[in-house]
């Protein structure tokens, strides 16, 4: 088929379906409390943006798919989808870049407890589960605390090394703090774990899980000496004392084909009392891609070179079986991970500045938040579809506005077999209601 093309000038965004983020914004009223925040920079010029559209329309950039500042300027274009969110002018590149300039270390932290605070304040669970993970984010660029450190994809470049904690159940970042690249993963830790309780003040810690990265003595000891104490499950590391405990476990139960656990009691030099250690060893043969480590002590004796072995320091009382399934669960941080440097531009918005950096990526896991209330109470979905899904499936539907009788109408171009699927999800956005309740069944 030939055929030619014209132009029109009529306003037509290719994101119609962010019409229902923009109806949860407006229920939750984003806007009045990006205005109360206090602590965020203001424009000197009258010209200038308000905080208010710099944020949401940052907010809507990331959601339509712009992991860098430079993709922000496609949202700039949208008029029609400026208009779904009622900006007169959409921010560029630029404007982003001066704003998140302005921040400091101390505005950096009241911002991020004021927004974290006022998350998990309308957010209604207790006895939640904590999982806390590390990762490396390489930099080509002169930017502040890139420094080299471990970086096992770019050996020898320089990176930042970022910690964040997650609410496992309710799948959302409960804190961030961004750090330079030569920082270890437990360096600075039990500050962070303070700063993390403090978001989520008024809410009971069931379960708190971590990586061997945060096996020590010092975050051991502050679980446990809490005034409440906290429950805990951490990879340990395999030291050669550990090693040689494990080698000398003689009484194995077998669990499934190839897997087998045991427990033991064990006392480092430093501790000043044995401790829980629940040991998993799995048989390569049957089980190929398990993970764990081999005993390398011992890596001459048969009979420890065919299995990985993992082991799991704990003060909980349950049964070794279910404290593994239990740490097991923690792998879906890492998947949170993931999809924020795919989807939500974790790793690459970034500034020369060191505090402008952490705070666009500080506001890059607000709207990563806000897209997991969308997810369990807009789209009421057992499957936790990423955001890249979220854009082809519910997000990218072409627009327009249409004035009809004194009233604007916006006319989605959606099959007929659609229609009533995205009707119901217009009607969850209708009726949806704070305070978010979550349910822990």
């Amino acid at each position: 088929m030939e055929f030619d093309i014209i132009y029109t000038d009529k306003e037509i965004t290719p994101w119609g379906g962010m019409v229902l983020l923009k109806q949860l914004l407006q229920k939750i009223g984003l806007k009045k409390v990006i205005e109360d925040c206090s602590d965020l920079p203001t424009p000197k010029s009258n010209r200038g943006y308000s905080p208010t559209i710099i944020i949401e329309s940052f907010l809507v950039s990331i959601w339509s798919g712009a992991n860098r500042f430079l993709h922000t300027e496609v949202t700039r274009h949208d008029k029609a989808l400026g208009d779904i969110f009622d900006w007169k002018q959409s921010p560029g590149q630029d404007t982003y870049k001066r704003f998140f300039a302005k921040f400091t270390q101390p505005i950096n932290q009241r911002v991020s407890d004021y927004f974290y605070t006022w998350m998990f304040d309308n957010v209604k669970f207790d006895n939640y589960t904590l999982d806390c993970d590390s990762t490396v984010m390489t930099r080509y660029g002169e930017q502040q605390g890139a420094k080299k450190g471990y970086n096992p994809q770019k050996r020898g470049r320089a990176s930042h090394h970022p910690i964040m904690a997650f609410v496992s159940d309710v799948k959302m970042v409960a804190n961030f703090w961004l750090r330079s690249g030569n920082t270890s993963s437990s360096e600075g830790f039990v500050a962070f774990l303070e700063d993390t309780f403090q978001k989520l003040k008024n809410k009971t810690v069931g379960l708190v899980r971590l990586d061997s990265g945060f096996y020590s003595k010092e975050i051991v000891e502050y679980l446990e000496q809490k005034d409440k104490p906290i429950n805990y499950v951490i990879a340990v590391k395999f030291y050669e004392p550990i090693q040689k405990m494990i080698a000398g476990v003689s009484n194995w139960l077998v669990i499934d084909e190839g897997i087998e656990i045991s427990e033991t009691n064990y006392k480092s030099e430093k501790w000043d009392k044995p401790r829980r250690i629940v040991i998993v060893r799995q048989r390569i043969k049957e089980r190929p891609k398990a993970c764990g480590r081999t005993l390398k002590l011992f890596k001459d004796e048969e009979c420890f070179r065919q299995y990985r072995y993992s082991a799991y320091i704990t003060n909980l009382t349950l049964p070794s079986m279910e404290v593994w399934r239990l740490y097991r669960g923690r792998g879906d941080a890492e998947n949170r991970i993931k999809e924020l440097k795919y989807d939500f531009g974790f790793d690459s918005f970034n500034l020369k500045d060191f505090f402008g950096t952490e705070a666009a990526l500080t506001i890059a896991m607000f709207a990563y938040n806000l897209m997991a209330l969308f997810r369990q109470f807009i789209l009421n979905s057992k499957i936790q579809n990423t955001l890249s899904t979220l854009r082809h499936k519910t997000f990218a539907i072409g627009a327009y506005f249409e004035k009809i009788n004194d009233k604007f109408i916006l006319k989605l171009a959606l099959h007929q077999k659609r229609r009533e699927w995205f009707t119901g999800l217009w009607k969850n956005t209708n009726e949806l209601k704070m305070p978010f309740f979550f349910s822990n069944a």
